[in-house]
């Protein structure tokens, strides 16, 4: 072990972007004093031929290399570290738990602008705030104006507001604000980032029902300590109130919250109604911003500027400068886990988080996942439910449709257009789901039976008739729509099944004189086309939504009363064993959709199977009569939350690399000697192959965590040392939430 003669300097432990597990030892620049630096830090480092950027984890005087062996660092680019110590100590929990290199750990808790290297300081932010003037008009003055109308209330009900708060919540607002600049309606503030905020709320709370209070009052009484609650409510319950009046108390003690949705697509309605009730700056975070706008958001937090912190599953890492709560909305959704690279699980990770800050997590769902009912039954979490929909909202009618042996049109049969027909005839809104984009998900030729498959992945070709394409959604392959069978030459080509596309246009033909809006990834691409599309559909200029998974859960549509579930049954065959319980929930959270205003609401699903297990408990005892015989099953064969699992997967250009990799990382787990896990495989995946790679994976399962992590820790640095491993492409995923 070199050691530095004493007061000659520092070693930097620091972690790199590297798929390597360790750290990297440098020499600190000449003179640093140990007072001035802390983990946490960037720096930037030689590494290979080049310099990256890397994170100061600890300081040492003490090196298991020869001093001439180490580098210098090349420079500082933090005089303050952008981590905390607990931030710090997340991380390290985190790459050790999911067996990740700590670098690549650290590295997703920054923004891209501050991975490269750029500046962390936040300028003195341009903000716009209304004149004595502006606050004291009549908005309606300006209706022959509506942008200046709109961007007026705003600041009526808002702080004032920096030019990245209007970036994310206007279009095109600089040429707005210059005319209420010129009307003197609005001026120029210059405000640094110690500016505080006298205001907490803009809006009153609604009135809560006792289910409701007893909610609030629980998280409340529990505020500055670590606790879990698993607050499970009905749709339409009212959880979002729950939130925002526990918020309200978590702001009065001069704290931050950490608010996490599963998917953009909830953001934008949860963004609205948080700026209409809280008076404080509110951050957002998904991957549809800007590099600038995330950077602005996550600098904004961590100083303090910012009070409420809403995003996706990445915003979970953002360092908080005085975190009081961690609220999970869906906390079920799959969309929680990363499912690539760091394949994380925010929820999870969101309790490790507050155990160690010492604050509560609020874990909301309408179908929480099986693995929270069962913390929730053996006391970890503590249970609130809300079991009744708020305000005069009535739960609504579920009803199987047995469509065998009937007539159907593009998947609708006559029954379910004659329900659709009289919720129309009362100018009430339509909402039809079905979880398949595009025209068709197959084109075969009538003649030879040929099918158009992808020729890297074992999958159809997917019709878009729109664009005339056949596309693969598995690796976004595209090639144009054939109208000649390329095997026997034949032009009888036809569509078989059904996509979102294929119904929006029979439902166009059908209900001629109505409005269709189709909401699935392929219409909202464009910026701002899922907003536009959603205030249509809230100012009653819709009659029938159509659309994909996102319309599943968290939207409000008060004036749909029918809800029908195209294809029901697409979900009930599955070799994954999670996909009872995610079908089950999606068609618990599609269902709340229907009668969640005033007007009472049908669900109707149409299916070939009515008598299946999975359906009738569904409509005749509830999510949670199933779940209850779903974890009972699980119980019985020994699947998580009984116990646990890690999956690892790997694929390769060549089918052979890949078994031979797993079966030399099965012989050494093997020579470990813990019998305790099982090891089942190597197996192909489910998709063997896909985007041209054979895919094939090795599952460890134990009956308890801890051994299952003891064979991993000890089988990783065997697995990296491997010569095999440079061959091929492989990944360790904790916790799986699919196998495939």
């Amino acid at each position: 072990m070199a050691k530095l003669p004493s007061g000659s300097g520092l070693i930097f432990k620091v972690a790199l972007p590297v798929p390597i597990y360790r750290l990297f030892d440098y020499l600190a620049p000449d003179n640093t004093s140990p007072h001035s630096v802390a983990p946490g830090m960037r720096l930037e480092v030689p590494f290979g031929k080049g310099k990256k950027i890397a994170f100061l984890v600890e300081i040492v005087r003490h090196s298991d290399l020869a001093l001439d062996k180490l580098k210098p660092v090349t420079r500082m680019l933090d005089t303050q570290p952008l981590l905390s110590a607990k931030d710090v100590q997340l991380l390290r929990w985190v790459s050790a738990y999911y067996h990740h290199p700590l670098g690549g750990v650290i590295s997703a808790a920054f923004p891209t602008a501050l991975r490269l290297g750029k500046s962390a300081l936040l300028p003195t932010q341009k903000r716009y705030a209304l004149t004595e003037a502006g606050k004291t008009i009549d908005s309606l003055q300006l209706k022959r104006a509506p942008k200046q109308k709109a961007l007026l209330e705003l600041l009526q009900t808002q702080p004032p507001l920096s030019e990245a708060d209007l970036s994310q919540g206007c279009v095109n607002w600089r040429s707005t604000i210059k005319q209420l600049l010129d009307k003197q309606l609005v001026e120029i503030i210059y405000a640094d980032t110690t500016s505080t905020v006298t205001r907490l709320v803009n809006d009153d709370a609604l009135p809560c029902n006792p289910q409701q209070q007893a909610a609030i009052t629980a998280v409340n009484d529990s505020l500055g300590r670590f606790a879990v609650f698993l607050l499970e409510g009905v749709t339409g319950s009212g959880k979002t109130e729950v939130y925002m009046q526990i918020i309200c108390s978590v702001l009065a003690r001069g704290q931050q919250v950490l608010v996490l949705v599963p998917e953009i697509t909830l953001t934008p309605q949860l963004e609205e109604r948080f700026r209409r009730r809280f008076a404080v700056n509110i951050a957002i975070a998904h991957s549809r911003l800007t590099d600038t706008q995330r950077q602005t958001a996550w600098l904004n937090i961590r100083q303090g500027e910012s009070a409420i912190l809403l995003g996706t599953r990445s915003a979970l890492f953002t360092p908080f400068k005085n975190l009081g709560l961690i609220i999970l909305d869906e906390e079920h959704d799959s969309s929680f886990k990363q499912q690539e690279g760091f394949r994380f699980s925010a929820r999870d990770v969101a309790v490790v988080r507050a155990k160690m800050l010492g604050i509560p997590v609020l874990l909301g769902s309408a179908t929480p996942s099986l693995e929270s009912l069962y913390n929730a039954a053996n006391r970890r979490y503590t249970l609130l439910q809300l079991p009744e929909r708020a305000g005069a909202a009535i739960a609504p009618i579920l009803q199987l449709l047995d469509i065998r042996n009937k007539k159907i049109q593009e998947g609708l049969s006559e029954q379910l257009l004659a329900e659709i027909a009289k919720t129309l005839a009362k100018n009430e809104q339509v909402l039809l789901f079905l979880n398949r984009r595009g025209f068709a998900p197959t084109l075969i030729c009538h003649s030879c039976g040929w099918v158009a498959r992808c020729p890297r992945c074992d999958a159809n070709l997917i019709i878009h008739s729109q664009k005339k394409q056949l596309r693969c959604h598995h690796c976004a392959r595209e090639q144009r729509l054939l109208d000649q069978c390329p095997a026997c030459k034949s032009n009888e080509l036809t569509a078989l099944g059904l996509g979102t596309e294929r119904v929006e246009n029979v439902l166009n033909t059908l209900f001629a004189d109505k409005t269709v809006v189709r909401l699935d990834r392929d219409s909202t691409q464009r910026k701002g086309s899922l907003e536009n599309y959603l205030a249509q559909i809230n100012q009653g200029q819709v009659d029938i939504i159509l659309g994909t998974q996102m319309l599943a859960k968290g939207h409000h549509f008060p004036n749909v009363t029918l809800v029908a579930i195209l294809d029901v049954d697409s979900g009930l065959f599955s070799i994954d064993f999670h996909a009872a319980e995610k079908l089950a929930q999606m068609i618990v959270q599609v269902s709340g959709r229907a009668g969640r205003g005033e007007k009472s609401g049908k669900v109707v699903m149409q299916t070939r199977r009515p008598d299946h297990p999975l359906l009738t408990t569904l409509i005749t005892e509830g999510y949670n009569s199933f779940a209850m015989t779903a974890l009972a099953e699980r119980k019985q064969a020994l699947l998580p939350p009984f116990s646990y699992q890690a999956l690892l997967r790997v694929h390769a250009a060549d089918e052979e690399p890949p078994q031979l990799f797993l079966t030399t990382v099965l012989e050494l787990a093997q020579s470990i000697g813990n019998h305790s896990v099982q090891i089942l495989g190597p197996v192909a995946a489910p998709m063997a192959r896909r985007a041209g790679f054979y895919r094939y994976q090795l599952l460890f399962q134990g009956s308890k965590r801890r051994e299952l992590h003891t064979l991993l820790e000890a089988l990783m640095p065997k697995i990296t040392a491997l010569k095999l491993a440079k061959k091929v492409r492989w990944s360790l995923d904790v916790d799986p939430v699919d196998l495939y």
